[in-house]
């Protein structure tokens, strides 16, 4: 019988997921610098939803986003994130999940919460999961603009 073994972070994995998804947000958002909201649609399988970025708080060097979607699917739970994104590290991460916040790397397991060990790994995984959708399936609502 073996004894389980201690979860412990993959630090360059999570970095990379977290560079990965402020990449993905600024391509689903361009106009972030001067903008403090975007809409797009995103169809699966026929079902149009709402996505919604808007921005919660500027300061030089980071900026708060929201992410909402709507309606409500009715096999899912509406998903709700508040992402910060660190424009001198080019990387974002989830600080807000479904109304819960201060993930911690690492939760010993069993815990009161019943947190998974890498629960805000996953959760930014999971954001790098929705974004990727979005990026492939989303329906912009308006043409962009173009600069020269």
């Amino acid at each position: 019988m073996t004894k389980r073994q201690k979860y412990s972070i993959d630090l360059p994995g999570h970095m990379a997921e977290c560079d990965a998804n402020y990449l993905r947000l600024l391509k689903l958002f361009p106009l972030l610098p001067s903008r403090d909201s975007n809409q797009f649609s995103l169809d699966i399988n026929g079902q149009v939803l709402d996505i919604r970025l808007d921005v919660q708080e500027r300061s030089p060097y980071t900026t708060l986003l929201k992410l909402s979607q709507a309606p409500e699917m009715p096999w899912s739970r509406t998903p709700s994130l508040t992402i910060r994104m660190y424009h001198d590290a080019r990387s974002a991460e989830v600080v807000e999940y479904q109304g819960e916040r201060h993930f911690l790397a690492v939760y010993h397991y069993p815990n009161e919460t019943m947190r998974h060990p890498d629960e805000k790994a996953q959760i930014n995984r999971f954001l790098g999961e929705f974004l990727s959708l979005c990026l492939a399936r989303g329906i912009a609502l308006s043409a962009p603009l173009l600069t020269h």
